[in-house]
Order: C-alpha cells, then sequence, then structure tokens
C-alpha cells in the first residue's frame, strides 16, 4: 500500500485513538474536581481541549486530502 493510500488510515485512526481517551480525560477531570483538587482539573481539562483541537485538525487535514 502507498503512502498516499496509508495517509487517510492512519489519520482515522489517529482521530478514533484520541476520542477514546477523550471521555476518560473527562471522568478523571471530573473526579479531580470531586477530591478538592482543582488545578488538577483543570489542567486535565486544558489537555482534554487540546486533543479536542487536535482532532479538529487532523479531521479538516482528513478533508483536505479527500478533496484531492
Amino acid at each position: 500500500m502507498e503512502d498516499r493510500d496509508k495517509l487517510p488510515i492512519i489519520i482515522r485512526h489517529w482521530i478514533e485513538h484520541n476520542n477514546s481517551h477523550l471521555e476518560e480525560y473527562r471522568r478523571w477531570s471530573q473526579k479531580a474536581g470531586e477530591l478538592g483538587w482543582e488545578r488538577v482539573r483543570a489542567k486535565i481539562a486544558e489537555a482534554t481541549e487540546e486533543i479536542y483541537r487536535s482532532n479538529t485538525s487532523l479531521e479538516e487535514a482528513l478533508r483536505e486530502l479527500e478533496a484531492l
């Protein structure tokens, strides 16, 4: 399989992989908050947002590939 065929598959995998972790990050952010660890909660929430933004960029890259 050529790289041009592999890349969309890899990007889809990255997106799915990131999505599988997002829910867990949200859950642990909430637990940290419940334990009174607000700064920890905020940092996990920040990381969660960054991963969400990363997925948005990956989705845009995938759309660009599909338009070629």
